[in-house]
């Protein structure tokens, strides 16, 4: 199982389409964190989610364990079949997504050329970018 983990770093939601059921999170390279890199995480589907609007000390994108599965589920009437779609943001467990797996990308501020997002325009672009998913 491949985690998300970028700690350290200021993410904020970026934003969320709900006719596509898209949510975007966001870093941005900052002075203050010593980052020169653009981080987004993208998740689909997304059927529930609980978010903070910042995450000041980073994401930890992990599968719920069967524990925090079960605590969400009491909590807000899940049904089994969520659990495989439960994803955890921080390591504190109090933010979490229902949905697909999480794809992310990453790449060097400087080389953006003024792009404002990763899953914006043409992919993959002319400069190096990393990428993955969660699973």
């Amino acid at each position: 199982m491949t985690d998300f983990i970028r700690t350290g770093r200021l993410f904020r939601v970026a934003g969320f389409n709900p006719s596509h059921r898209q949510l975007f999170l966001q870093s941005e390279a900052t002075q203050i964190d010593g980052t020169s890199t653009h981080v987004e995480v993208h998740i689909g589907h997304v059927k529930l989610m609980l978010l903070q609007p910042y995450y000041r000390n980073g994401l930890h994108i992990r599968h719920a364990t069967p524990q925090e599965f079960r605590v969400l589920a009491e909590r807000h009437g899940l049904e089994s079949d969520d659990a495989s779609y439960t994803w955890m943001l921080d390591p504190d467990g109090d933010s979490f997504v229902i949905g697909s797996n999480p794809d992310w990308r990453e790449a060097e501020y400087a080389l953006m050329d003024g792009r404002e997002s990763l899953y914006a325009g043409p992919w993959p672009p002319d400069f190096p970018v990393a990428s993955g998913n969660v699973f």
